[in-house]
């Protein structure tokens, strides 16, 4: 009996299907024994459950990595080798249009998945009995939803469904290509502001000249603002601070000439001591005159 896998880091990636770990790792798999779901759920099986997951992984997200860990961890009872099939761009684009990151890009941010043992590149578009046996692929795991996307079927999965090696996982609500990319177009002018203000130019942002100049002009206003905007901060610190030593000059000069006794010599003793009554009161906890008021005036 198989025994449970543990969802450990690896400091080494996944391998690429045409790779010759991969090819031992299914070179080294009867698939003359047959492992039915119910076999899988009991955690009966006497060797690892190859199972597969497909997609086009453009920008990876955190909906295509809980897609991986579901399908990963189908079988919690068993030990399972998850297979992830990224289609090449010629078919991507012929199918579902263009992608952001080509398939290069791809297959390797899929290699540095925890979940992923194995990359197959090349991957079909519709599923058939000689993919399945060629990888020897127990199990296929995708979204329940019928998927018709670039093909005329009316389910590009029905294949698997019938035949009982379809395990369905959940889709992440709230997060997809799409989403992300639909994000990137409605900031569109912000991004590439950002972009032309670390150094890349119109022309790596397919730019004419007069978009180019209109986003440098831009840019230089919004420069010319917060440096405007950090002087009169600054201008202010220092009015304050003015006013502050200001004050203490002159206080100062005051008593240089007070005589004692006199009604000014009074009045600075008085804000003084004023001050620190003031400063005693706070440090234990008593209000202020009008405070006491309030308080009274509820007594009564």
């Amino acid at each position: 009996m198989s025994q449970p896998s543990k969802l450990t880091s690896s400091l080494s990636p996944a391998t690429l299907s045409c790779e010759d770990q991969a090819m031992a790792e299914r070179d080294s798999v009867d698939y003359s024994i047959r492992i039915t779901k119910e076999m899988a759920m009991e955690g009966s099986v006497p060797r690892k459950i190859r199972v597969y997951a497909d997609g086009i992984y453009d920008l990876f997200h955190q909906g295509h990595a809980r897609q991986l860990l579901q399908a990963k961890t189908v079988f919690p009872k068993c030990e399972v080798y998850l297979l992830v099939g990224c289609c090449n761009d010629e078919l991507t684009h012929a199918h579902k249009g263009k992608t952001v990151m080509n398939g290069a890009e791809r297959y390797e941010a899929l290699r540095h998945c925890r979940y992923v043992d194995e990359v197959v590149v090349d991957a079909p578009w519709t599923l058939d009995m000689e993919f399945l046996e060629k990888h020897k692929i127990d199990f296929v795991a995708h979204d329940e939803a019928p998927y018709t996307l670039g093909s005329s079927e009316a389910d590009v999965y029905a294949f698997v469904k019938e035949r009982g090696m379809f395990m369905p996982t959940e889709r992440t609500e709230g997060v997809s290509t799409s989403d992300i990319v639909a994000r990137i177009v409605r900031d569109y002018d912000t991004y590439v502001r950002r972009n032309l203000a670390r150094g890349y130019s119109r022309q790596d942002l397919n730019l004419s000249y007069l978009s180019g100049q209109k986003y440098a002009l831009q840019n230089k206003v919004e420069e010319v603002k917060n440096e405007v905007q950090h002087k009169v901060e600054e201008v202010h610190d220092r009015v304050i601070r003015w006013e502050e030593q200001s004050m203490e000059m002159i206080i100062s000069f005051l008593h240089m000439f007070s005589t004692p006794g006199t009604s000014l010599d009074r009045m600075l003793h008085g804000n003084k001591e004023n001050e620190s009554v003031e400063d005693q009161g706070e440090e234990n906890g008593e209000g202020s005159d009008s405070d006491r008021n309030k308080t009274d005036a509820k007594d009564c």
